[in-house]
């Protein structure tokens, strides 16, 4: 209490009186006390009551530069911004049955969305994970060892971003599946987990063929080395344009091809145009299959 204040009156007759009388001078000496409104301290005030409602959500602090509009994001809405936990899957992962991992070409779905899937590894330029930030697009990206090993920092920074980094093999032999016996595709398959592991920490769940062929060897060594699905495709984007096996535009539910090349730009336009002509959203193809 300050020394200027007076001590609280004396003792009336009556226990009650007595208390409220007492009651009433502290609040006005701590009053006094106060700081100036001026300098309150920043728990003060309705911040500090959302702080200690447990019914609100707690949102990190986040930096936020000299006269940036920045909002603060809330948990999960980052998620939602990447389509995670968007929508609720309407499709379901075949499992693997007799020794064999299924094969997904597309997803056969009601909801507006699409997948953007990207390999190899060979190019890596700064535009590329700058365009990806950019549009806030996911990505399942299937990377070579061998195209990788070079920088696997650079592919790092897709997984920041919420990309996953999947299996496409030790060497891209685009002739494995009638050059390699079971043996030796599986161990294609099974080096690139193990370097994944290492440098990525998660081992892959979906597998591309190089070139996109497969065979029953090949979905055997798939499944034996852990993963749930071999992926292929059924459209693509290409030396700056979209080309399709079915139709002239995206379907919900089509797995898109791109791939780590100098046209990686005009690559990613295209798509990012037909994505918008047909309506779709971009989201994780893990996510949609429960495989993330």
């Amino acid at each position: 209490m300050c020394e200027h204040h007076a001590p609280p009156p004396p003792a009336t007759p009556g226990r009650r009186t007595a208390l409220t009388l007492l009651g009433a001078s502290l609040a006005a000496a701590l009053g006094a006390c106060a700081e100036p409104a001026d300098q309150a301290s920043p728990a003060s005030g309705p911040a500090a009551a959302t702080l200690s409602n447990p019914a609100v959500p707690q949102v990190a602090a986040v930096p936020v530069r000299p006269g940036s509009q920045r909002k603060p994001v809330l948990p999960d809405e980052g998620l939602a911004r990447r389509g995670r936990a968007r929508y609720t899957p309407d499709f379901r992962l075949p499992p693997i049955q007799n020794g064999l991992a299924p094969v997904l070409t597309k997803i056969d779905t009601k909801h507006p969305v699409v997948f953007l899937t990207i390999d190899d590894g060979v190019t890596k330029t700064p535009e590329m994970a700058r365009l990806m930030a950019e549009y806030d697009y996911p990505a399942s990206i299937f990377l070579t060892r061998n195209f990788v090993r070079d920088n696997p920092d650079f592919f790092k920074q897709f997984a920041a971003q919420g990309s996953l980094v999947e299996n496409h093999t030790v060497s891209h032999n685009i002739n494995m599946v009638s050059q390699l016996g079971y043996q030796q595709q599986l161990a294609e398959i099974t080096g690139m987990q193990d370097y994944a592991q290492q440098q990525f920490g998660r081992r892959p769940t979906l597998f591309r063929p190089p070139g996109g062929a497969y065979s029953v060897a090949m979905r055997q060594a798939v499944a034996a080395a852990g993963m749930k699905a071999i992926i292929t495709w059924e459209a693509k984007s290409n030396a700056g344009h979209m080309d399709y096996q079915y139709g002239k535009g995206l379907r919900p539910g089509d797995i898109v091809l791109m791939h780590f090349r100098p046209e990686f730009a005009a690559d990613l336009a295209a798509f990012r145009a037909a994505q918008h002509a047909a309506g779709l959203e971009v989201v994780l193809l893990e996510d949609f299959l429960g495989v993330a």
